[in-house]
């Protein structure tokens, strides 16, 4: 099988002009490596640089995050051994997202809640290449499990491509959070059908969105101005169900490496009301995580 090259060398974290209130989390990055320990999957799409937990703890204090959501990646499929040893280093601090095999036993997913494991991830992009399986039949088969342990679901999902999956929500009453404002294509604007379905089910309460990577949305580097039409409008449309990652360390990219805290300036500056970036920032994920931001 084809291994796709290594990315670009991580680029350091600065701090960002607006200091993040206490409290804040950045509730999607991925952790890789060391190598050596934590071997990836033979059947991986791509090979990332190590990106180890203690980097990114430096991450996370360099933007001023006192929080942060440890998402599975594919180099691991569904050993999810790397998050839940950064969630037993760094349990006050940390919670994490899994994806497990559809076979996956209600005890197995206890365990994983009570590691610090928060929600499992499944993917819907018929469009896209090089992703897991896991996806639409895999919640399917899931969902009544995870229900019973309190598993909310989060879905790498091409948001026009939502119709084909809204049948699977039909019964599901715990949180759907769709990462990186539904994958769209910034060039095609705020009123594409992806972005007004989105904001529809987040104006009716049904799905959550992470405002996390604007260079997935738009090719414009360093500021993806098109981007952030996207995030006004999906924050405009619920925001008590918006939440902001950073993706790091930007995994697939061949070129343009983004620095995290140029992202988190760029989420300052389009969400210029304080009392929102507070919301979305620290109350929004504290709900949904379990986090018990700092007095």
């Amino acid at each position: 099988m084809d291994i796709l090259p290594c990315m670009p060398p991580i680029t350091p974290t600065c701090a960002p002009k607006i200091a993040s209130p206490a409290g804040s989390c950045n509730t999607h990055f991925h952790i890789f490596g060391p190598a050596s320990q934590f071997p990836y999957s033979p059947e991986r799409a791509y090979t990332p640089p190590d990106a180890p937990l203690h980097a990114v703890l430096n991450m996370l204090d360099a933007l001023g995050m006192d929080f942060g959501v440890a998402v599975q990646a594919h180099p691991y499929a569904t050993d999810n051994s790397v998050v839940l040893d950064a969630l037993r280093q760094a349990p006050e601090r940390l919670r994490g997202t899994a994806i497990v095999k559809p076979d996956a036993t209600v005890a197995q997913l206890q365990a994983l809640v009570d590691a610090g494991i928060r929600a499992l991830r499944f993917h819907h992009m018929p469009h896209g290449i090089g992703f897991s399986p896991l996806g639409m039949q895999s919640f399917a088969q899931l969902a009544p499990k995870m229900a019973d342990v309190g598993l909310h679901a989060q879905f790498m999902l091409d948001a026009n491509a939502l119709d084909s999956a809204l049948p699977f929500f039909k019964d599901w009453k715990l949180p759907i959070v769709i990462d990186h404002m539904g994958n769209v294509d910034g060039a095609l604007g705020a009123q594409q059908p992806g972005v007004k379905a989105l904001c529809r089910l987040l104006a009716e309460g049904r799905i959550w969105v992470k405002i996390s990577g604007a260079y997935r949305v738009s090719a414009h580097y360093p500021d993806y101005p098109d981007a952030k039409p996207i995030h006004e409008a999906l924050v405009a449309a619920n925001p008590e169900q918006i939440i902001w990652g950073t993706d790091w360390p930007h995994p697939r990219l061949d070129c343009d490496m983004p620095e995290d805290g140029h992202l988190l300036d760029l989420f300052n500056a389009w969400t210029p009301d304080r009392l929102l970036r507070h919301q979305i920032l620290v109350s929004n994920p504290a709900k949904l995580y379990g986090f018990k931001p700092k007095n």
